[in-house]
């Protein structure tokens, strides 16, 4: 299964840097999250989690330098990715990557909001006016703001995968099933970032369940998109693209 002979060599050049790209962005990801933000915030409890943000200052701060570098990270693969697909559909290609470049942005606020945090939890004298009650409130605040942006970039992040799936799945150069299962990982963003936008009590998390998509994307990527071109073409590839 390939695309039209020219093309090859520019889709397998653009499945090793979206390949890549996602896997060093999935362990930024994970430090992040688990390893700084798990671990410094403590739900419910204003005073404890601006005391561990003050206790671990440096690690906090690579916490958001990893965000950030997952934010500029999700550009490139956004391009990559569009250079990947683009044989299939040039225009549903194009407002995928438009999609994943939105969620960068919005990732990209979301992210100042946890530098600003810093400020309240180390007691700046800007804001020697506040208590320290209320700095530790503005602390958790900017983090509970963080989070809050986040979810809303991931509306984002799950039509981009969608819109993958939808390409992936009438290519003829990757498996059917990697398309389903990423239109399943975008479902699955769709439906905790809206959950928790129409109900305050919304705790379901639909996406871990669901979001093998984007990983199994990876390594295929890796491990079979750069033989893309050995193969011949696949039916039905030039009659979607013609329609």
């Amino acid at each position: 299964m390939t695309p039209p002979g020219g093309t090859s060599l520019a889709v397998r050049d653009a499945a090793l840097v979206a390949g890549t790209g996602i896997l060093v962005m999935a362990p930024l990801a994970v430090f992040a999250n688990f390893g700084v933000l798990e671990n410094l915030v403590t739900e419910g409890d204003a005073a404890r989690t601006a005391q561990d943000i003050r206790g671990s200052e440096a690690l906090f701060r690579f916490g958001a330098v990893a965000l950030f570098l997952v934010a500029v990270l999700d550009v490139v693969v956004a391009w990559a990715l569009r250079a990947f697909f683009q044989p299939v559909h040039e225009a549903i290609a194009t407002l995928a990557a438009w999609f994943r470049l939105a969620y960068a942005a919005v990732l990209l606020v979301a992210v100042t909001q946890l530098v600003g945090a810093l400020s309240p939890a180390k007691g700046a004298r800007s804001l020697g006016a506040y208590s320290a009650d209320q700095r530790d409130a503005e602390a958790v605040m900017r983090v509970d703001a963080f989070h809050d942006i986040w979810d809303a970039g991931l509306i984002f992040f799950g039509v981009h995968l969608l819109l993958l799936g939808l390409l992936a799945f009438r290519s003829g150069y990757v498996p059917r099933v990697l398309g389903v299962l990423l239109a399943l990982a975008g479902l699955g963003y769709l439906v905790d970032s809206l959950g928790a936008f129409l109900s305050s009590g919304y705790s379901a998390e639909v996406s871990v369940f669901t979001g093998v998509g984007e990983l199994v994307l990876m390594i295929w990527l890796l491990i079979r998109g750069r033989n893309i071109g050995s193969r011949p073409t696949a039916r039905g590839f030039r009659t979607w693209r013609s329609r």
